[in-house]
């Protein structure tokens, strides 16, 4: 089984920000989009009941069960006793296969955050008054932006001479703190010992959401993209440009009659079926879009019948020449995912999960390409390329006359992906083993039947 990380982002804020609202109109407008999203609400009390007393899947908790599961047609829950709270990544972790997790809550998680702040929240209005003052003191987003606040307005009530001194006590910087916020339009609620405090706008902070003007200010101030809360489409654009996994076509190369093997290697027999069958299937998982590029379309429209859920497109090559390089540019163009996983059809343990982690180093690093590598090379066609850095390259190769996908290699923003990290993926090897033969068909066929 192929499991894709999950990319996600949290929206925090204060108590009765408008978070979930936000959350829940976000995660409408994504789906209205075609993306499958997931979402973790952290939950700050100990102790919160998804089932009722009486139903069976209660008494087995009560009973003693750790761990129960509730399934039906269509729906699946998991209640289970853990140690302690699971950190965020942990819970994202076991959440893959989504285009994008919003997350609400979990400010310390590690994640990009948008803040939420509504102006008709007292703690909100004093959120955005410290953020707005530490946008014009010059306060760095990594500071503790409450301790920063506490200092300068020491400093002031001691005659303005600078930071007050460490000797004074932390008590009293709370007094006075506690003395400013009873005197201002939106003094702290009793039963609000946080305040603002470890909850303000930090490094993590990637976008803000809010109706309060000094809020909207400070983040201009700091270049911080800022929304209006009824923004949902413009929030949904901005989470869809930056943190939505971007989805993989995956491009089978299979050409035509090989010289070598005597026949079309797409249609030879392996294990009792054709070898592109095998491809299709092993690749399917990893795979947004499926492309097999070939000039024998004719001979492939079987594909159709067998996978009709699979919506498997055949494409002819762009450019009579042959060569390696007009092979790529063809599927980087026929591609319309912006990644384009390229895998050739006559490798015959290529791996899903290299792809997906090809495609992990890609959006973490920025890569164009994110190429495998080892002491023979690399390995062009069990590869990941960016369409829009690597298609116009390969086509002015080809205009140029240059048939080697290397041409494309070395001239953009290349990753090679080193044998160290393949065998980390796919601990067996194996994934570049390619067949030119009806002898190394033969040989290939036998050990993947021997090993079962």
């Amino acid at each position: 089984m192929v499991e894709v990380k999950s990319p996600a982002i949290a929206f925090v804020g204060r108590h009765n920000s408008g978070k979930t609202t936000l959350v829940v109109k976000v995660i409408g407008e994504l789906s209205a989009r075609g993306f499958r999203v997931g979402s973790v609400k952290h939950h700050s009390h100990v102790g919160f009941q998804i089932d009722v007393p009486g139903k069976d899947s209660f008494r087995h908790r009560e009973a003693g069960a750790v761990e129960t599961v509730i399934a039906a047609p269509g729906q699946v829950a998991r209640i289970a006793t853990v140690e302690g709270e699971l950190e965020c990544a942990d819970i994202v972790a076991g959440m893959p296969g989504h285009d994008i997790v919003l997350v609400e809550g979990f400010r310390k998680a590690g994640l990009p955050t948008i803040e939420v702040m509504r102006a008709a929240n007292a703690a909100d209005c004093r959120a955005a008054a410290v953020f707005a003052r530490g946008a014009r003191e010059g306060w760095s987003l990594t500071n503790d932006f409450t301790q920063l606040s506490r200092a300068a307005a020491q400093a002031e009530r001691a005659g303005g001479e600078g930071v007050a001194s460490d000797e004074r006590s932390g008590d009293a910087a709370v007094r006075s703190d506690a003395q400013a916020a009873q005197a201002s339009p939106h003094p702290r609620a009793a039963d609000d010992p946080l305040d603002v405090s470890q909850k303000l706008p930090g490094a993590a902070t990637v976008a803000v959401a809010t109706d309060i003007p000094e809020a909207i200010e400070a983040a201009g101030a700091y270049g911080i993209p800022v929304f209006g809360l009824d923004d949902v489409a413009a929030i949904a654009d901005f989470i869809e440009g930056a943190y939505v996994r971007p989805k993989v076509s995956v491009v089978i190369q299979a050409g035509g009659r090989s010289v070598r093997m005597g026949r079309s290697k797409a249609t030879v027999p392996f294990a009792g079926r054709p070898l592109i069958c095998r491809m299709v299937e092993r690749m399917q998982p990893i795979a947004d879009e499926l492309i097999v590029t070939t000039n024998e379309p004719e001979n492939l429209a079987f594909l159709g019948e067998l996978y009709p859920d699979w919506n498997i497109r055949l494409v002819s090559d762009e450019f009579e020449e042959r060569g390696a390089l007009p092979g790529l540019y063809t599927a980087l163009h026929a591609a319309t995912h912006p990644y384009v996983a390229v895998i050739a059809c006559d490798m015959l343990f290529a791996s899903p999960r290299l792809v997906a982690a090809e495609a992990d180093v890609m959006t973490r690093e920025g890569a164009d390409a994110v190429v495998p590598s080892n002491k023979h090379g690399f390995e062009p066609f069990h590869a990941l390329y960016r369409k829009s850095a690597c298609e116009p390259v390969a086509h002015q190769g080809v205009l140029e006359g240059e048939r080697r996908a290397q041409y494309v290699i070395r001239r953009v923003n290349l990753r090679p992906f080193p044998q160290a990290e393949v065998l980390s993926v796919e601990p067996m090897g194996g994934c570049f083993v390619n067949v030119n033969t009806p002898e190394e068909l033969a040989c290939a066929e036998r050990w993947y039947l021997d090993e079962g």
